[in-house]
């Protein structure tokens, strides 16, 4: 199965090696991340499995403005007329004025066995080389707790992007943290909680500082951009994601 159920009206989806959040409020939702261009399918075919239509998507939240997380937005507007925020500060790497990202010749050269080569040919795929600009893209209307489905609140957590923002779960105790801190990645030699390989953050080190940010809020589960979900609570995520760092 491509989601499960995590918390109460929480929904994770699991697209092309990276994650996705359903949150549910009645008959609304918001989704949290939008996978791969590839994943569009996906996203609607979880929507309906939950008993709803795509349409009932009043939202899209973005964590950063990577491939793998601004897939489907253009097919959700064009098709459902769904609109999609993002941090002030990634509203422009989100409609191509500034690039963050890695390059391919970045994957190419991190190409050295057969669990990376399957990851490359698995996103290359699902939309891997393909530029994605969202133009529609708008930034959050409030910095505080937005009024959507879930009440998610962001959390700016600069250093992975610019921009980069995580959002807290408050209502259940969780926190969405996108790629600040993740539980697994193709390209990682270790599981659990950590920061991404240096190439793929704009700033390893303000990354690391951003962990600041999350270490103290009310969360038990905490929802990465890669990897399974992780419910010893977002403090010990960070206090892991540190000790990885200074043991590899």
């Amino acid at each position: 199965m491509r989601h499960q159920q995590v918390a109460d009206d929480v929904f994770t989806i699991r697209g092309t090696d990276v994650n996705m959040v359903l949150l549910r409020e009645g008959r609304d939702l918001t989704l949290v991340d939008a996978g791969w261009y590839g994943d569009a399918g996906l996203i609607e075919a979880t929507v309906e499995a939950l008993g709803h239509r795509p349409g009932d998507i009043r939202a899209v939240l973005l964590t950063h403005a990577h491939l793998d997380h601004v897939g489907a937005l253009n097919h959700l507007q064009a098709k459902f007329g769904i609109p999609a925020y993002t941090s002030p500060l990634e509203v422009a790497h989100v409609k191509g004025e500034v690039h963050e990202s890695a390059t391919p010749l970045d994957v190419v050269k991190r190409l050295t066995d057969a669990s990376t080569c399957g990851w490359a040919l698995r996103i290359t795929r699902a939309g891997g080389l393909r530029k994605n600009r969202v133009p529609h893209i708008q930034p959050f209307p409030t910095d505080a707790t937005l009024d959507l489905p879930g009440r998610p609140t962001p959390i700016p957590t600069p250093g992975h992007t610019s921009g980069h923002s995580a959002f807290h779960l408050a209502g259940v105790g969780a926190v969405i943290t996108g790629d600040t801190l993740v539980t697994a990645h193709p390209t990682s030699k270790i599981t659990g909680p950590q920061v991404l390989p240096d190439f793929f953050n704009k700033s390893t080190p303000q990354t690391f500082e951003a962990l600041a940010a999350l270490e103290s809020l009310s969360a038990d589960l905490v929802l990465p951009g890669h990897g399974t979900p992780y419910t010893d609570g977002i403090a010990k995520a960070v206090a892991d994601a540190r000790a990885a760092a200074r043991s590899s």
